[in-house]
């Protein structure tokens, strides 16, 4: 008697899959979600230059406001990996929310309030957030490596 093999394709380890849902692994709706992803970094990162240039475009205030939204939400969504995706994707969203009235309301108690601080500042929380991510990357491999 054989025994039965799993038939997951292993290209990738079974806790990515889990975790990634569908579409997020090699195949034809992976390349659809990498231009998605790739059009919504456009779009913040455009935002951002013309809220920081001063621009007059009309484009400025919908994308800059895409910034001020998908920035923090992707952050806190790094960090909410716990969750299901649409509870994550809720929290996320939320926090985003939460993040950029915090924000605002820092800089208006402390009269330091301008469009470019508030955009720096929270670029600048963003990173801040999405700064773990990768240090535990980097103590997991560390981990691994000695056995524990």
């Amino acid at each position: 008697m054989q025994p039965l093999s799993d038939k997951r394709d292993r290209t990738w380890p079974s806790s990515d899959i889990e975790r990634a849902g569908p579409g997020a692994g090699p195949g034809p709706g992976s390349d659809l979600l990498v231009l998605l992803v790739g059009a919504a970094t456009a779009a913040a990162g455009t935002g951002t230059l013309l809220a920081l240039a001063d621009s007059t475009s009309p484009l400025r205030g919908p994308f800059t406001l895409f910034f001020l939204l998908a920035a923090p939400a992707l952050a806190l969504a790094r960090l909410l990996r716990a969750l299901d995706p649409l509870g994550r994707a809720i929290a996320a969203l939320g926090g985003a929310i939460v993040l950029d009235i915090l924000v605002a309301q820092t800089l208006l108690a402390l009269h330091q309030w301008s469009v470019r601080g508030g955009i720096v500042a929270v670029a600048a929380i963003s990173a801040l957030l999405l700064l773990p991510v990768p240090l535990w990357r980097l103590r997991g491999r560390g981990a691994r490596r000695r056995g524990i």
